[in-house]
């Protein structure tokens, strides 16, 4: 295969020429720019974009780390992440962990060995001083709240969001309030723990332990949560759930076994897909493609690190 300095030779230029019209620059007569051209088409050369990327220190390439490609809510976020990649010509590595550790640290190796000029990730497994110490090996992005120094980060408040939501619940005269999150562990989950434990001890509401669902993060475990419900002695009247998913499958499972909604069972859910807008559903609007864009930005910027946090609307529909 044909390398630069054989089209130089064919054309009789130099090699700076050569690379000059290459990468399309000016300054170079009208007759040494159709004989490069020439020499590149009789050799069917091709430029090594290897070799493009190390000289220019860019790879145009942006990791993107997510536990799931097939939730919605991870899938919408990668929407709004890829759209902000195309309009800037960079193309995205996905790295899907399942919340495996050293999955998302083979995203983080790859910032180290500048495979990746930044990296996204929307939901982390590992602890935050092992992601922080890549930082300076290149730009990282976080879905989180947080004042790091190194890592840029964006996110909502869960704390003052989920309070929204219980204290939504209550003025609607509920006073056995629960809800169902994906990870007791996640830093959102634990978030809004703290949000519903204070909630409870300001209104002097008693802690029911089996209240708490966790592992809800797909269509199917709302039947789950049905069938826990069914067994409860005193079930809770009103549900936070942080899934449009698990909440359309628990409205499903309760029409068809005859708990009426809202009136049995009040439901708030997360998201805003579009099945909460065709189920009805009262949710906790999240702006994805305000996420995804920041997210994105903040990845490529060179030079500051930089926190957002977004607003979050809730949406009253017809499951309160």
């Amino acid at each position: 295969m044909a390398n630069i300095h054989d089209i130089a030779k064919m054309a009789d230029v130099s090699v700076t020429t050569v690379s000059r019209v290459l990468n399309h620059h000016p300054y170079v007569s009208d007759a040494k720019r159709e004989a490069v051209w020439k020499a590149v088409k009789e050799s069917n050369y091709y430029k090594n974009i290897n070799a493009v990327n190390l000289s220019t220190g860019k790879t145009y390439l942006i990791g993107v780390v997510l536990p799931y490609s097939d939730h919605p809510y991870f899938s919408k976020l990668l929407h709004a992440i890829s759209n902000q990649a195309l309009a800037n010509q960079y193309k995205l590595v996905l790295f899907q962990t399942n919340y495996q550790k050293e999955k998302e640290l083979e995203a983080l190796e790859m910032l180290k060995q500048k495979q990746i000029d930044g990296l996204v990730i929307c939901s982390r497994a590992n602890e935050w001083n092992t992601v922080e110490k890549y930082a300076i090996y290149g730009r990282i992005a976080l879905l989180e709240n947080s004042s790091s120094k190194f890592i840029s980060t964006t996110s909502i408040n869960h704390f003052d969001t989920f309070l929204k939501a219980l204290e939504f619940l209550y003025q609607h005269n509920h006073r056995k309030i629960g809800y169902c999150i994906n990870r007791k562990t996640g830093v959102s989950s634990q978030e809004r723990e703290a949000a519903y434990i204070g909630f409870l001890k300001q209104k002097d509401l008693t802690f029911h332990s089996d209240y708490v669902f966790d592992q809800c993060l797909h269509y199917q475990d709302g039947e789950k949560v049905y069938q826990q419900l069914l067994e409860m002695k005193d079930p809770p009247t009103a549900l936070v759930i942080t899934s449009d998913q698990v909440a359309a499958c628990l409205v499903t499972c309760c029409q068809r076994g005859g708990i009426d909604i809202p009136n049995d069972l009040a439901l708030i859910s997360y998201d805003n897909h579009p099945m909460a807008k065709y189920m009805e559903l009262t949710t906790m609007e999240i702006p994805f493609d305000v996420i995804g864009k920041k997210l994105f930005e903040q990845a490529i910027e060179p030079d500051s690190v930089t926190h957002h946090q977004l607003e979050v609307r809730l949406i009253k529909r017809n499951t309160v």
